[in-house]
């Protein structure tokens, strides 16, 4: 972790309470590479310094979820409530300032079979960029993706740093199931489907990988921070490479 003068200190971060055993800090409203490295930065900061009572620590694209045991932070007669006193903890430490992360993940090489079958949207995501098949499968390729968070099923990444040339909302009609290993933008991300289930993101293509193992040790393939690189494979590549999921 990088302790240099230019650290993350106070910006436009809020503390908000998520029921009674969950405390949000909020880093922004938007989803980009400052904001996730603040993210990261705090959610680092307090896997290193563990706060009493905090059990868990949920980074996500903007926010750093807390969740505490209120009676860690109940005192009694105290009129003030345990939220209050966890909130003024993280606020002393935010008021500090954090370490900045040092931004040295893998770069980690994805095969991904594009269109066909198993990118049913490429063609369509191309036309509404304006582009060539072929000049989408090398921009997503090209495109700096890093991974800011995990979500919907474990070892399901989201990727920010998508190619601003390949930005399109989601589909109007999600699909009811979308295969796992589906590569698919939408919103400057993008996501591999780890399992099949029901989503609303351009599937441009697919991997072999199977990302998340619970046999492995860590079951989670890929990491937060890791820069992807997706490189096309034929189909007859993708079966031989294919990995089932247990």
């Amino acid at each position: 972790m990088n302790s240099s003068p230019d650290a993350y200190a106070r910006s436009s971060w809020r503390i908000e309470p998520v029921g009674d055993r969950c405390l949000l800090v909020a880093f922004g409203d938007r989803v980009d590479a400052e904001v996730n490295r603040a993210v990261l930065s705090f959610a680092a900061w307090l896997l290193d310094h563990p706060l009493p009572g905090v059990i868990d620590v949920v980074p996500a694209f903007t926010t750093v979820a807390l969740h505490y045991r209120p009676e860690a932070y109940a005192e009694g007669g105290s009129t003030v409530a345990p939220f209050a006193r966890l909130a003024q903890r993280v606020r002393e430490v935010l008021d500090r300032g954090v370490p900045q992360v040092e931004q040295g993940g893998r770069t980690v090489e994805i095969p991904c079979c594009y269109g066909g079958d198993h990118g049913p949207d490429l063609e369509e995501v191309a036309q509404r960029c304006g582009l060539s098949t072929e000049e989408v499968i090398r921009l997503h390729g090209e495109s700096p993706s890093v991974i800011y968070t995990f979500y919907f099923a474990p070892g399901n990444p989201f990727a920010g740093g998508l190619d601003p040339r390949l930005s399109l909302p989601r589909r109007k009609t999600p699909r009811t199931l979308v295969p796992a290993g589906s590569v698919a933008i939408a919103n400057g991300l993008t996501t591999i489907y780890q399992l099949a289930m029901p989503g609303g993101w351009n599937l441009i293509g697919r991997t072999p990988w199977n990302l998340f193992d619970i046999k492995q040790d860590p079951p989670v393939r890929l990491q937060l921070g890791d820069r992807l690189h997706f490189v096309p494979v034929t189909p007859a590549e993708f079966d031989r490479l294919y990995e089932a999921r247990p």
